[in-house]
């Protein structure tokens, strides 16, 4: 009798932020991005300087979990949704563990996109969504494997999602998604038609 088993599973983790630790008012989380990225002159500067869409404090502030009151409630939040995800994925992870390598503010106007990309020297990353008005960019997923399939066919609309070359998440508001770092992931065109698509992302090292 014949078997087909999947094998090299990629491993996608969703869950509300508010499972873990104190909840979390998106209002004021919103609030406080916006605060953040007008105060933020440097990393204004930054985005304007390489064409970056929006604002990001990626490459400006890299301690606002120790500057601002909401983000350390918010690590200590994900601490716990990464630590559900690594027993998931049955890591041994030795005599030591994960810790926050870096958390940084998107917000990402209409008309704006985030290119495919991974995250070479982390372990976990992953986006907590803070506004997600109707139009917001999903989360594009990319199928490891995609650079191998040089003669592959395509694959049916209809085919289950394990098996398509990409696969979108469409988040809502307070909700938490964990992958791996080195799966290649994107954020497509905001259509959005005014708001703003905020989020809050993040990457775990092993250390």
């Amino acid at each position: 009798m014949s078997e087909i088993k999947s094998l090299f599973a990629t491993r996608l983790y969703r869950a509300e932020l508010s499972e873990f630790g104190d909840p979390i008012d998106p209002a004021v989380l919103e609030a406080s991005c916006y605060s953040i990225a007008e105060d933020d002159e440097a990393g204004q500067e930054w985005c304007e300087n390489e064409g970056y869409p929006g604002y990001t404090s990626y490459a400006s502030l890299t301690d606002l979990p120790w500057r601002f009151p909401i983000f350390k409630t918010l690590v200590d939040a994900l601490d716990q949704h990464v630590a559900a995800f690594v027993e998931e994925l049955d890591f041994d992870l030795g005599d030591k563990g994960l810790s926050l390598e870096d958390i940084w503010i998107n917000i990402l106007p209409p008309g704006g996109m985030h290119s495919n990309h991974i995250h070479p020297h982390s372990v976990i990353s992953g986006t907590t969504y803070v506004e997600m008005p109707e139009g917001a960019s999903a989360l594009k997923l990319e199928d490891p494997r995609l650079p191998m399939m040089m003669a592959a066919p395509p694959r049916k609309k209809t085919a289950r999602e394990d098996l398509k070359a990409f696969v979108y998440q469409a988040p809502k508001v307070g909700d938490v998604l964990l992958w791996e770092s080195w799966l290649r992931h994107e954020v497509p065109m905001n259509l959005a038609e005014e708001d703003n698509r905020i989020s809050v992302s993040f990457n775990y090292k092993w250390e």
